[in-house]
Formats: C-alpha cells, structure tokens, sequence
C-alpha cells in the first residue's frame, strides 16, 4: 500500500492540535501523495498557511469569495481521492453531521462524494458530551471513517480522552481507508500476540524470540478496517495500537489461556499469533536460584489453547492459527490445521522471524497461498483472505 500520486485534501479545523497536521502535511508529501489545503479562519489564528503551502508545494484555501476559482468548493471535493480532517474539532464534525455549509471547509464536505476521514482532537468532555458522539456516529453512519482520540495529556491540562494520535497511525489509517474502507465494521476479532514466558525463579524464566510485531500489526490493520479488536498480548516489541476496543496482559501460558477463554464466545475471528510456551517448569522456585552446581528442570506440557478454542467454536466462527518452523514449513503447518481443526494457518520460516518484511504462507483445506511484504501489508493480505472463507 502507498500513497503515490494520491490526490489528499486536507482540512485543517481550529484546534491546538492544527500544529500537528503540518507534520501530516510534511509525510503525505514524503509519501508521494498529491495534497492541497483548506484551512477554516480558527485554524489560520493557530498556524500559518505559509507552513503548508511551503511544505505541500500547492495552494491554501480557506476562502469561498477570495480564491482564484470561482466554485472551489465543487472543483476540491471532486478533485480529492479522500478527505482528510486533521485536527477534527467538535464544531466542523457538528457542522458535517447536521449538513451546515457556512465556510469553505464545510461547503466542500458537503460537496464530497470521495471517503472522508476524521482525526478528532478535543479537550476529553467535549469528546465525550452526547452531542459530539451523536454527531461522531451520524458520520459514522453516512460512511465516513472516524479514528478514535488518544489517550494522554491535553493542552487544556486535563488527561484523558481527546489527544491528537501519532501521525504515523493516521498515515495508516489513510493507507487503510484508500484501499480498503471500513469492510470489517461490525466484526469482532480476538488476536493475541507476543511471547509467553513461564517463570523459573523470581529471576529467570523460559521463553522465547517473538517479538508480537505480526500480532500487532494483524490488530492494527483490523481495527482500522473498522473491527472491534481485542487484543490478548504477552512480551511485545513495541506499542500496543491505541485505538484497539481491548488490550489486556497475559504474561504465562496460563494467563494467556484464562484470557482467551473468557473472550473467545463473544468473538467472530480468533486469530491466535502468540508464541506460547509449549512446556513449563512442573515446579518453580520461591527464592532465586544460586549459581553453583548443575541443575535440572522437570517440564511438563502447557493447555494447547488454540485446540481447545477450536473445539468450543461457536457456529460460525473463524478460527486462525501460525506455526512457525525451521523446516518442512508446508508439510508441518498443514498437519497442525488438521489436527486442531483450524479454518487457515499461516506458516512461517523462523530464520525471517522478527524482520519486518517477510513471506507468510496462507493455507487452508482448500488452497495454498504466498505471499510476501512488510508486516503490515501482510496483516491485510490475511484479513482479505480470512474474508473469503
């Protein structure tokens, strides 16, 4: 997926957050993306058109009366590939959502039959009051894709709800929306990803290399396809995807088992990408072992989740499993579909383990598919064929 030659027209609203959307502006343009401007009057208080025409190498909009083009409005909307609104404030959604035109940037939303994205940035009670929601579902509603707010610090001083989202998540979130819309919206996935541990000692434990990048790019893509995602993760490599609907802690094979468990019935996919540790110590030690004389370790056998969730299936769901192997990928990765009664695995050469590009192969009881690309793009090579069972 990329942005070349992608035609994006980006509105920037009067929010503290407007400072961001030059950043926006800035790795569109590195992206090879085509871009041009509106900017509302509150917008033009808090940054500098000369910022985004600089960066952007086009014009600035912001007038319906002081343009070169007669009807900017109609010429902008059809121009666009999407509409990005960047930072989305309570009043230009409100706007939107009840049909108002009364400036530039809204006479064109109004105008617009291209898909519109929403980066709302808001102080946390003008998120959340009923009508900023309303108005966030009627757009919902009407196709429009809304990225939920970070979580953090605001300018306003409060901390929660409201915060403008990196921009390499609403880069995503472009890339998504361009090719794949909002497919998955009304979907329910459980993923889970990282890796297992099992303790030893207070000090040590066993476990193992994944780094839960694939887990979390699987969850990343799915989310922002418009699922609601719950996320099962143990040690991970990097951040968790703020916009999942769920993310809990499961450090152990037990953890993890426990957790999935009480998810799984309420869950159309289950995606099972976490490395869980086949054995365990059957004992482990209270205080830190000393180093001294050879030791030894009695390991027992961990619950098999992912055969016991697809034998609790309920009817209709979807169940997916990875297995990684040093050889006979193939043959190995389609003797564990049968055996656990899976609808597709992905295997998965563990000497590209951890790389960001890597081949994943898709295989299920009725063809075998290759496919190659960053964890991303695979993430959604998976989605689309989970699709089709």
């Amino acid at each position: 997926m990329d942005l070349q030659d992608k035609k994006v027209l980006l509105g920037v609203s009067g929010g503290i957050a407007a400072y961001k959307a030059i950043e926006l502006a800035s790795m569109l343009y590195k992206s090879g993306a085509q871009i041009k401007t509106i900017m509302t009057d509150s917008a033009r208080e808090l940054v500098s058109a000369v910022n985004f025409s600089a960066i952007t190498h086009g014009t600035v909009h912001h007038s319906q009366f002081h343009d070169s083009d007669p009807i900017p409005h109609i010429n902008l909307a059809d121009w666009a590939d999407i509409v990005v609104i960047a930072p989305a404030t309570a009043n230009i959604m409100a706007k939107a959502a009840n049909g108002i035109a009364d400036d530039l940037l809204s006479s064109t939303l109004l105008a617009c039959t291209s898909p519109i994205l929403w980066i709302p940035a808001m102080n946390v009670h003008m998120y959340d009051n009923l009508a900023t929601q309303d108005n966030i579902a009627i757009l919902r509603k009407r196709g429009h894709f809304v990225l939920k707010p970070a979580t953090g610090l605001l300018a306003c001083g409060y901390d929660g709800k409201g915060k403008y989202p990196p921009n390499q998540e609403v880069i995503a979130a472009i890339k998504t929306y361009l090719h794949y819309g909002y497919d998955l919206s009304g979907k329910k996935i459980l993923v889970t990803a990282g890796a297992c541990s099992e303790d030893i000692d207070p000090m040590r434990c066993i476990t193992n290399k994944s780094s839960g990048m694939t887990g979390l790019s699987i969850a990343r893509a799915a989310s922002l396809r418009g699922a609601e995602v719950s996320l099962v993760y143990a040690d991970i490599k990097d951040e968790i995807p703020y916009h999942l609907s769920m993310a809990i802690l499961a450090k152990s094979s037990a953890d993890m088992h426990k957790a999935v468990v009480e998810l799984a019935t309420n869950h159309d996919t289950i995606i099972m990408c976490a490395a869980v540790s086949d054995y365990k110590p059957l004992e482990v030690a209270q205080s830190k072992i000393k180093k001294g004389n050879d030791i030894s370790l009695d390991l027992i056998q961990t619950v098999d989740i992912l055969k016991e969730v697809s034998k609790r299936r309920t009817s209709g769901q979807k169940i997916i499993g990875f297995a990684a192997e040093t050889d006979q990928i193939e043959e190995n990765a389609r003797e564990k579909l049968s055996r656990k009664q899976l609808d597709l695995i992905v295997a998965n050469d563990l000497v590209v383990a951890g790389k960001d590009h890597s081949e994943q192969i898709f295989i299920s009881n009725t063809d075998t598919i290759k496919e190659k690309g960053d964890k991303f793009t695979l993430a959604h090579k998976l989605l689309d064929r989970i699709n089709k069972l």
